[in-house]
């Protein structure tokens, strides 16, 4: 009779260590799983295949712009200088993702390493902020060559241009900062497992067992207050640029005027609808199924950088007829 609590002790005392082991083991994990698009792991390769196509066309695309601009000395300018920075961007954002997806994909290679989640997690947050700050960086330069043209090379000169890029850049990387931190900070005693194709901040503070608000909330503050200061800010130059142009005292040349900012806004409307859509809905839209979510994610991470080369290369006038220049060449 002596013998049953003893026994009972003992495998209490076992059950808590394996459990005490488990959950210390797990508050560091040493890598994450990455389950790709939960509930459609089946129809992976086939997703793989207009995820690639997207892949190909955002890198063949933005490489032709910055070699365009290379080429054409009169493309030498600050909006062109801004398109490069762009472009740049739209290569490194996808590279921070795409290769890992494609390899889930194809390979079925889900684990990554811990600090290679955050480092991916820093990067993909940090581009997006710098494609933001460009967009708005592109809507200052059409403001002053629409509404001050006599002093836009006055103004925006090349040490003006490099100083406003470095600070587009530097503004992204300190703001994003605090996200890779904050994530490795948390316990994750719950599981290690991602439900998506790359370490989204939220869906890796997610799986933390402490209290996220922090977290939460500066990721809101990312999104409200810097992406809102730059919609703020693009939008206030367009107002001015839409007085100016309806003061212009012909209908050909208000229409010409405004085809200069068109590339612009169609770059504008592919980048910031689909990034504030999915941000909101992976906060709030808890009803909208998982798969959904993820991609979502993915098409607003993979169709701004195939489609702003192709937006600016069909719609501006000077890389249009550089590029028909350069193949007509090679073809005599």
């Amino acid at each position: 009779m002596r013998e049953t609590p003893f026994c009972l002790r003992v495998g209490r005392l076992l059950t808590y260590l394996m459990s005490d082991s488990n959950t210390t083991d797990f508050t560091n994990p040493s890598t994450f799983i990455l389950v790709g698009i939960p509930g459609l792991e089946v129809a992976h390769v086939w997703i793989s295949i207009p995820f690639c196509a997207l892949y190909v066309i955002a890198i063949l695309g933005n490489f032709t712009i910055l070699f365009i601009v290379k080429m054409e000395p009169s493309l030498h300018v600050p909006m062109y200088y801004f398109l490069c920075i762009l472009a740049v961007t739209d290569l490194l954002l996808s590279a921070s993702i795409l290769p890992k997806t494609l390899s889930i994909f194809w390979f079925n290679s889900r684990d990554i390493d811990f600090s290679a989640c955050l480092t991916q997690m820093y990067f993909l947050h940090c581009f997006l902020v710098i494609e933001s700050g460009i967009f708005m960086a592109m809507a200052l330069d059409r403001y002053v060559a629409i509404c001050d043209p006599l002093r836009h090379s006055t103004i925006l000169t090349n040490p003006v241009v490099a100083k406003i890029g470095l600070a587009v850049v530097l503004r992204g990387g300190m703001l994003i900062l605090p996200y890779p931190f904050l994530a490795r900070w948390r316990p994750y005693c719950r599981t290690n497992i991602i439900p998506h194709t790359h370490c989204e901040h939220m869906a890796v503070v997610k799986l933390a067992c402490a209290d996220t608000r922090i977290s939460s909330y500066y990721g809101l503050f990312v999104l409200f207050c810097v992406k809102g200061l730059d919609v703020s800010f693009i939008t206030m130059s367009y107002i001015q640029i839409l007085r100016a142009i309806f003061n212009l005292p012909t209908k050909e040349a208000r229409l010409k005027t405004f085809g200069t900012c068109g590339s612009h806004l169609c770059a504008i409307i592919a980048f910031y609808i689909p990034h504030l859509f999915s941000s909101l809905m992976h906060r709030y839209g808890h009803n909208v199924a998982l798969h959904f979510h993820v991609l979502i994610a993915n098409m607003y991470l993979l169709v701004s950088p195939m489609l702003n080369p192709i937006i600016y290369g069909v719609r501006t006038k000077q890389i249009r007829d550089r590029l028909l220049r350069f193949f007509t060449h090679k073809g005599t």
